[in-house]
């Protein structure tokens, strides 16, 4: 429920609603504004019959949340969120740009790629240093040998690193090694992973599920939220339908309906949203026209001998290429490539 107060409502009024609403076992949410004092309230919205908050002297209206994601969902806050990953700021004006490997391999391989797309302008990197494959006989990730490596590289081209995450119990182990944790499209539904990076405050780069639903992938988000992590960035990476001749299809209408819902930040996959490398850059072209707010691409210095995903990947001549490429596209929608 929503539940606007009048002009002349007092903080003392503010607190004494939100009392109340606590009171009955529900979430209560407080959003000040500059006119108007707007009070959540989350949870089954029948036991506020008790309240009569229609009746209230400092209340001027309700308004029930229609949409199951609460939190997630422009409703109660209809203004874009932006989230800082490092010292990058993901949503608002920028376009944000994620490159790397699909997989930390060596030292020598993530800073040959940590190199490359950061001369030719990426804000961050991604590398996976656990790896959850399809096959039990494909190669797994390097683990915290891995992490270790992503510091390093960080540390040395001053790019905030972005990993995956595979297990709750990994995230205490990940925090001190990584700038957000990313959640890939396997995990999408692992509901005690998503509790579990809820109790954090660093953020979360959410992959869409490779059959689900935008109203599940904002709910797999709203469980990151409401758990009391609001730093949470969505990706749309493709989704599995009848079509073979790419690996996914990636849903660009999902990016448009999802601005329009929610007011979290959306990022595109286009390297596993096609899976083949020849079209990875008109996918990110695409992408920035119907308004994402940043790509992660893989790029790996010879994808030839890359141990995850080296078909999708790009060379490092074609990642510079792809940045000359997008930017009318990005300025095109009203956003800076900077």
């Amino acid at each position: 429920m929503i539940i606007v107060l009048k002009p002349t409502a007092t903080e003392a009024d503010a607190q004494e609603i939100l009392a109340d609403i606590e009171r009955l076992g529900l979430k209560p949410l407080h959003m000040p504004g500059v006119e108007r004092v707007v009070i959540g309230a989350l949870g089954d919205e029948r036991v506020l019959r008790e309240l009569n908050l229609a009746s209230h002297p400092a209340v001027e209206s309700l308004k029930p949340i229609l949409t199951p994601y609460k939190l997630v969902g422009r409703e109660l806050h209809p203004h874009d969120s932006v989230v800082n990953v490092g010292n990058v700021p993901i949503g608002g004006q920028r376009f944000v740009v994620i490159a790397g490997p699909c997989a930390v391999e060596t030292p020598e391989q993530l800073l040959a790629a940590a190199q490359a797309v950061k001369a030719n302008g990426a804000h961050l990197m991604r590398g996976g240093a656990f790896k959850p494959r399809s096959s039990p006989y494909s190669f797994q990730g390097h683990g915290e040998d891995g992490l270790k490596m992503l510091k390093s590289v960080s540390e040395q081209t001053g790019l905030p690193v972005v990993s995956e995450i595979v297990d709750g119990h990994d995230v205490d182990l990940m925090e001190p090694y990584v700038a957000a944790y990313q959640v890939g499209a396997r995990n999408m539904h692992n509901f005690t992973l998503l509790k579990a990076l809820g109790r954090t405050r660093k953020p979360v780069i959410l992959k869409r599920g490779l059959a689900a639903t935008i109203e599940e992938f904002l709910l797999a988000a709203e469980y990151i939220v409401a758990a009391g992590n609001e730093n949470v960035i969505l990706c749309e990476r493709g989704i599995r339908t009848f079509e073979t001749a790419t690996r996914n299809t990636l849903d660009l209408n999902a990016v448009a309906y999802i601005k329009w819902k929610s007011h979290l930040p959306v990022l595109v996959d286009p390297s596993h949203g096609t899976g083949v490398r020849e079209l990875v850059i008109p996918l990110a072209r695409a992408a920035a026209a119907v308004g994402a707010d940043g790509i992660i691409v893989e790029v790996h210095p010879d994808p030839r001998k890359a141990l995850s995903d080296g078909h999708q990947s790009l060379y490092p001549h074609e990642f510079a290429a792809l940045m000359a490429s997008i930017k009318p596209f990005v300025e095109a929608a009203g956003k800076v490539l900077a």
